[in-house]
């Protein structure tokens, strides 16, 4: 009974006391300017295709590159939290991101092969979530661990900022002008960062690479990979591709396409926080599956060519889920491997972003060879049915070990 009380007391602990509020907004600052540079080649992708004269597929390639990159350097940035702390990595994962845009503002960017190479640089900003993640969570307690990730994680709305602004702003200055104009907010940004950020002292010591490579072992890390390609990677395969299908598809110029994208976006950036929030309170498998259904639903919708208002309202439904199915898995994630909360931030990290890539890559193919998204969009939404599969496979399981209440006063 003293045992049930001393759960239910801490329980009610108010998340805004229970952790560090300077840091978290820090970590979602450092996030949301880092994912606005790591998709800003989707939006700028019509301008950028008509200057060089890009495929279908090679737009699909460029706006993926930084995807996959993103993907492996999240498992370098997750080796680098546990070794010199979160906050020093970050610091450094900023200045490169900088040091990447003066280039691609002053450099010569007229070959297709320099924009790939720039796709990989900023692959460092979408390697921000093996950072911005463990900063915030390991300051909050198991019952808030949804909430405190979700805010942190909250930050992929810079997606959005890259759709709204980029497309008009290379209307007004050339697209390689924008790189330079989003050094102003980043830099702004890593000031912030430099002061107010703190690790926290119960960070853990950090472990060699063979036991960090244990964690493989576990077929629950293989799972959270899976269902985190599913949820964040149709979430940034989206967000990276949705302004050159729109254009595309419908014929809409630029601007027009990327104002779609952003509210699509916007949609799925938004309920990230709804997404941990409501894990914390019916859990984050119920959470999920319903995701995964909605998410799938959409999607197969989408895949049949609807007129623009259709598709819009379907790609904002699968922007929802997506979002809400992102703040799930990380509710999860921490329950289960507390310890090694940097390094699975990592490696699930780096397979939500190679799903991303494959779905970004996959719609660009698509296109060129079918002339129709049809098919990307069909096998990406039959993930989602596998993803959901999977999950109810497990959860019976997750429910009686580490997710049963004498384990966690969190709800799984």
């Amino acid at each position: 009974m003293n045992q049930e009380n001393a759960v239910s007391q801490n329980s009610k602990t108010s998340f805004w006391r229970s952790g560090n509020t300077p840091t978290l907004f820090c970590a979602f600052l450092y996030f949301d300017l880092s994912f606005m540079v790591w998709v800003i080649l989707g939006p700028l992708g019509v301008q950028i295709s008509k200057d060089l004269g890009l495929t279908a597929a090679q737009k699909g390639l460029m706006v993926a590159t930084p995807l996959l990159a993103g993907a492996i350097l999240r498992i370098v940035m997750g080796f680098l939290v546990d070794f010199i702390k979160p906050k020093a990595t970050g610091m450094l994962g900023q200045i490169i991101v900088i040091a990447a845009l003066f280039w691609a503002w002053l450099g010569d960017l007229s070959q297709y092969q320099s924009l790939l190479f720039l796709g990989v640089l900023l692959g460092v900003a979408g390697a921000s979530f093996a950072v911005a993640l463990p900063l915030a969570s390991r300051w909050y307690p198991p019952e808030h661990q949804g909430a405190a990730l979700g805010i942190a994680g909250a930050g992929n709305s810079g997606t959005v900022f890259a759709a709204l602004f980029a497309p008009s702003l290379a209307v007004a200055y050339g697209w390689q002008s924008v790189f330079g104009i989003c050094l102003i907010p980043l830099s702004i940004v890593l000031i912030i960062f430099t002061i107010f950020a703190k690790n926290s002292p119960s960070s853990p010591p950090p472990k060699s690479i063979l036991e960090y490579l244990k964690v493989l072992r576990d077929q629950d890390a293989w799972w959270f990979m899976f269902f985190y390609s599913v949820t964040f990677g149709g979430f940034s395969g989206l967000a990276s591709s949705l302004t050159i299908y729109f254009n595309s598809q419908y014929g809409l110029p630029p601007v027009a396409a990327g104002y779609l994208t952003a509210g699509c976006v916007f949609a799925g950036s938004l309920v990230r926080p709804l997404g941990g929030f409501l894990s914390d309170r019916i859990g984050g498998i119920r959470t999920l599956s319903i995701t995964y259904i909605i998410a799938a639903v959409a999607l197969f919708i989408a895949s049949i060519g609807l007129p623009i208002a259709g598709a819009v309202i379907v790609f904002v439904a699968a922007m929802l889920a997506l979002g809400t199915g992102n703040g799930a898995v990380f509710q999860l994630v921490p329950q289960r491997f507390r310890k090694e909360i940097g390094v699975m931030t990592g490696i699930v990290g780096m397979a939500g972003g190679v799903g991303g890539f494959y779905l970004a890559s996959s719609l660009g193919y698509s296109k060129q060879l079918t002339g129709s998204y049809q098919i990307g969009l069909i096998i990406f939404a039959s993930l989602g049915v596998l993803a959901l599969l999977g999950l109810s496979s497990v959860k019976k399981r997750w429910r009686t070990t580490w997710g049963s209440a004498s384990m966690t006063s969190a709800k799984v």
